[in-house]
């Protein structure tokens, strides 16, 4: 799944045991400019670095993962979780986003002489 918004705010890497590391990002998603919303995605182990470079205000595409999880707490109840696991961040615009790459223009090959003296 992916969606795009604008990053509200960037998490430091939290070590939350000696194996795993996460982080947070939050983008505001305007479908409905009178309630934005604010979504929560969740980076983890390598992936934490994909937001090193994003800053407050960007616009970023963030491709994720939809999780769900079943827990029983100690009086039997069954409490159910969800997480959007972030796997890939384009910044679009802002300070992170990359410079596009400069190329050549194209050459019209149709416009070339037949006096091609090529042996195949």
């Amino acid at each position: 799944m992916e969606i795009k918004g604008k990053v509200y705010e960037v998490s430091a890497t939290q070590q939350v045991t000696d194996s795993l590391k996460k982080r947070e990002l939050i983008i505001e998603y305007i479908e409905n400019p009178q309630y934005p919303e604010y979504l929560k995605f969740e980076a983890i182990q390598d992936r934490t670095a994909l937001m090193d470079t994003v800053k407050v205000g960007d616009d970023v595409e963030v491709f994720f993962n939809l999780k769900g999880r079943k827990w029983t707490d100690k009086m039997g109840k069954v409490v159910y979780f969800n997480t959007l696991q972030l796997w890939k961040l384009n910044v679009l615009s802002g300070a992170g986003a990359a410079s596009t790459p400069e190329y050549a223009p194209p050459v019209d090959i149709s416009s070339a002489p037949d006096d091609d003296d090529l042996p195949f």
